[in-house]
């Protein structure tokens, strides 16, 4: 069945399925890349029904596999990176924002991330591009080699922290005129020519889209625009990680995931539209925009082309997804959250979720497909979204809203995210200490600012 380029599913009710089957066969050892963009919002995406944005390349492997209509991230980089390498909640890992504390919990707690069940396979992996959110070094987490930058956005060495990045412990400068994405490309292609010969994993969060956002090397000398820009750059690269696989003959046994780490940044909001309607939210924000990401998972003849579904997929699913197609076994006492979406992806079988969880802070919410609920009791009716969430009052009589807060309150009640690892911030899951001190040097701006101010002059 040939489906709309653009078809959207968002407001789809009813179990998810996908429109057709996959051959029986699958690769025992395919190879696996996962593409994380970042701050790009499924608005950003043309695959997604994108106003205002072009992006050829990430449309061609969404039609050459599924696109996922419903996955959601947390609304932050940290907590999102941290879920998808751990297959764990926020809650759990005790990465529940991007500030220092969470950070400190997730490097103590003794956790597992996809490496090192991916090594114990017989896969080689590696890491390329931003690190920082998440504690420690990639190598430190099980990674072969890595790439790694400090912070988020860096793109040209006249940046602050962008004067050079770490190659597997030394660091390496970034030279004038080199273009720090190129750099991170030219990693991956080195590193997947190199291991062409044996199943290999590589883990690739790319620096575009998240501000500072700077010209590109493909910028005309009068563009207005570096933030379309960036988004053409990014999907340029995508296309050429595709082309460089079709080179070395490894398309056909490799598994690409292209995925956003969360929502649009609130400064791109407004133009991040979807058929004249901008998302309800945006990064940061416990909004359908915070966290409904683009979701691309394309693997030639084993995932049929040109698919959608709108079954429910939280970031936690990535990780068992991922063993699953790697034949790599769960390690003995690791409590996973996350549920494979293989066999769904491969038109096998049905949606494995009935609800997702995200949280930010201490916050946090569950959906599914029609209700969501909060931690502060507030309850929302979605099938307006990803526009609109209306609030649906306590004292209703809709006895379908009532049945369907009774279910998510039960999730809710069985997870109990207030007894595990929650962040002792501010509860917003940014940086608190960082907050905290601004706002102190904002103060301490604004004493100055008065002391240094002249005195009236009396009139004469």
């Amino acid at each position: 069945m040939k489906l709309p380029l653009l078809a959207l599913s968002f407001l789809l009710l009813g179990v998810p399925v996908l429109l057709s089957a996959a051959p029986e066969s699958v690769p025992a050892k395919p190879n696996i890349i996962f593409i994380l963009a970042d701050d790009l919002g499924v608005a950003n995406v043309g695959a997604y029904g994108a106003d205002n944005f072009k992006t050829p390349n990430v449309d061609a492997l969404a039609r050459s596999g599924v696109r996922l209509d419903r996955t959601f991230s947390c609304p932050n980089c940290g907590p999102s990176r941290a879920a998808i390498l751990t297959g764990r909640y926020g809650f759990h890992t005790g990465m529940t924002g991007n500030d220092k504390e969470s950070q400190k919990v997730l490097e103590t707690g003794g956790e597992t991330m996809i490496p090192k069940v991916l090594k114990a396979a017989g896969y080689v992996t590696a890491s390329v591009g931003k690190w920082s959110q998440v504690p420690l070094l990639p190598g430190d987490w099980g990674f072969d080699e890595y790439l790694s930058i400090q912070g988020s956005g860096k793109y040209w060495n006249s940046q602050d922290n962008g004067d050079g990045y770490t190659v597997n412990g030394t660091k390496v400068p970034l030279l004038d005129g080199e273009y720090l994405p190129d750099q991170m490309h030219a990693f991956a292609v080195d590193f997947i020519t190199r291991h062409r010969d044996r199943p290999f994993f590589l883990y690739y969060p790319m620096s575009h889209v998240h501000n500072e956002i700077l010209r590109t090397p493909d910028s005309a000398p009068d563009s207005t625009d570096y933030f379309t820009d960036n988004v053409v750059y990014m999907d340029k690269l995508v296309g050429r990680l595709v082309a460089e696989l079709d080179r070395l003959k490894l398309r056909d046994n490799t598994l690409v995931f292209f995925v956003g780490d969360n929502g649009v940044s609130p400064g791109e909001a407004e133009r991040s539209t979807i058929g004249g309607k901008r998302l309800s939210g945006h990064k940061g924000t416990l909004l359908e925009g915070g966290s409904l990401v683009p979701g691309i998972l394309s693997w030639p003849g084993k995932i049929p082309a040109g698919t959608t579904t709108s079954g429910l997929v939280d970031f936690t699913d990535f990780f068992p997804t991922i063993a699953e197609a790697a034949g790599a076994g769960i390690p003995e006492g690791l409590a996973l959250d996350g549920k494979s979406i293989l066999g769904h992806a491969l038109g096998r079988a049905p949606a494995p979720r009935e609800w997702i969880f995200v949280g930010l802070g201490r916050s946090w919410y569950v959906r599914d497909a029609r209700w969501k609920l909060t931690d502060k009791g507030e309850f929302f009716d979605l099938q307006g979204a990803p526009f609109v969430e209306a609030a649906i009052a306590a004292d209703t009589t809709d006895k379908a809203a009532i049945a369907g807060r009774e279910r998510l309150a039960a999730v809710l009640a069985a997870l109990n995210p207030s007894a595990g690892k929650v962040n002792h911030g501010d509860g917003t899951g940014k940086f608190p200490a960082a907050q905290k001190q601004a706002k102190k040097e904002k103060a301490k701006k604004k004493k100055a600012d008065a002391a240094a101010k002249p005195s009236a002059v009396p009139a004469e």
